[in-house]
């Protein structure tokens, strides 16, 4: 597990896309998984403005996101399919790109159609992760047991908290979702996790103290042979160098 530090969430962002740049210019199909958040926001806002510029080219990359909540209506504001086409998806032009269908009649069938459908695609060569407070990736929550593959799951009492902002007063907020699992995320080639702000001080600290948190889903990317890290001061806070 490679680790950089930035002074501020500029310049992650910067760091972050340089990656994806570096990955674009390997192999310009590339297959990218894609993650939602306030956290990579400006992450999608340098890719849009590079590619702008001609210096970045998705046209012939897909992308798959990690999760959905479910059940939601696509045109939802606050559905992830929204989310990616106001922060990424009307702006800049993919080959294909896929997200959990929230309005699925069988959300147990359509986890195992998204899973066959980036095996289809060769797999996700660059995929990026936020880390949730708790420490979940994806929507893969802390647990006793943990599906293999992409899942229905029941999202935590931190996790709600923490998204009901994005909610308006008295609108239902889904307290599930479809979330890849931890076997789709650790096929990828590579993964590159963005820790930032205090607030992931403390699970951050946890990531690098040496021991595998069980009850923290991020810890296993420790077992991972491809993972860059890119943290701002603030979500470093926590750990002594």
């Amino acid at each position: 597990m490679r680790k950089i530090i930035c002074p501020d969430y500029d310049e992650v962002c910067t760091a972050a896309a340089d990656i994806f740049a570096l990955q674009l210019k390997q192999k310009q199909d590339s297959v990218f998984g894609l993650a939602t958040g306030s956290t990579p926001v400006g992450l999608y806002e340098e890719i849009i403005r590079r590619c702008e510029t001609g210096e970045m080219d998705f046209s012939q990359a897909k992308a798959f996101n990690l999760d959905e909540y479910y059940p939601i209506e696509k045109n939802h504001p606050q559905s992830y399919k929204a989310f990616m086409d106001l922060h990424l998806f009307n702006k800049v032009k993919f080959a294909g790109t896929q997200i959990p269908n929230g309005e699925a009649d069988d959300p147990h069938a359509e986890c195992a159609r998204y899973d066959a459908a980036i095996e289809t695609a060769g797999g996700i060569d660059l995929q990026l992760l936020g880390i949730g407070i708790n420490g979940h990736i994806g929507f893969n929550e802390p647990a006793d047991v943990y599906p293999v593959g992409s899942h229905l799951t029941s999202l935590t009492e931190s996790t709600l908290i923490a998204n009901s902002r994005f909610f308006s007063e008295g609108e239902t907020q889904p307290t599930t979702a479809l979330t890849m699992g931890i076997g789709p995320i650790f096929k990828a080639k590579h993964i590159l996790l963005l820790i930032t702000g205090s607030a992931k001080a403390e699970v951050a600290k946890k990531l690098f103290d040496g021991k595998l948190y069980t009850d923290v889903p991020a810890c296993f990317l420790l077992l991972h042979p491809n993972v860059t890290v890119i943290m701002d001061e603030a979500a470093n806070s926590g750990r002594k160098e």
